[in-house]
């Protein structure tokens, strides 16, 4: 009579293929049933041992996608971080370029303009012009009075060589006013000295505010302009050029007084 075998759970989870039902009969049977549950056991095992491996596995790639991922969004991170470095290194690097030129620039004013020898020149230029003129001045001053006193004998009943000697006198006083007026020619060259002095540091000024910018740049930063005169030197502002506004003209005072 043969015996059903009985199948295991496991074989009912895996959906193995059962092996033939071996017959029950005396001990010689046992034999191979034996050896059927012995290698079930087996693979059952094998399959316990199987399954942490792959879930180690999986666990592994889970990881390795996590940090690959991770590094990825790093590396843009720093690339992102990179490209403001450069775009800051390329600013600075303007900057320092600016920075040199204007050093170049003020070297260059200070060696030639700015230094003791030249602003001395200048000084002395202006302080020639001043005194030349002054002396000029004086000098016509006291050869029209000699003409004038000479012009008044003149007037009177003098001798013939009275006459003589004043017109001699007048003529010299004449000549004198004509040296005088050289101070003019002088005066000129001295003050085209200094307007020489002037437009080279002028050029170099602009050559400046040039580099950072131009004058539209330059003049955002200008403080406002505050008068602190007080009383008549508030209202001095001396000769009135062409051009400039805010004199009165002439025709301004003489309406005032009719």
């Amino acid at each position: 009579m043969s015996v059903k075998r009985k199948r295991f759970r496991v074989e009912q989870a895996m959906g193995e293929v059962v092996m033939a039902e071996p017959e029950a009969a005396g001990g010689d049977d046992l034999g191979p049933m034996h050896r059927e549950i012995m290698a079930e056991l087996r693979s059952i095992r094998a399959q316990m041992a199987a399954a942490p491996a792959q879930r180690t596995a999986d666990s592994v790639d889970s990881i390795v996608a996590r940090e690959v991922a991770e590094t990825h969004k790093m590396l843009e991170t720093y690339r992102a971080q990179v490209e403001q470095c450069e775009k800051l290194k390329v600013e600075l690097d303007l900057i320092h370029d600016a920075i040199s030129r204007t050093k170049r620039e003020i070297a260059v004013l200070h060696g030639k303009s700015f230094n003791g020898e030249e602003m001395a020149k200048v000084n002395g230029e202006l302080g020639a012009v001043v005194g030349g003129t002054e002396q000029a001045t004086q000098q016509i001053l006291e050869a029209v009075e000699a003409i004038d006193q000479a012009a008044s004998a003149l007037a009177n009943n003098v001798t013939p060589d009275q006459q003589r000697r004043l017109s001699e006198d007048i003529q010299e006083r004449v000549v004198s006013i004509f040296e005088a007026c050289n101070f003019q020619d002088l005066t000129g060259q001295r003050i085209n000295k200094v307007m020489q002095t002037m437009k080279f540091i002028e050029q170099h000024i602009n050559e400046m505010m040039n580099i950072w910018g131009g004058v539209d740049a330059i003049k955002t930063h200008v403080p406002p302009v505050v008068d602190t005169r007080e009383g008549d030197a508030r209202l001095l502002n001396g000769p009135k050029l062409d051009g400039d506004a805010g004199h009165a003209s002439q025709d301004d005072i003489d309406a005032m007084f009719d």
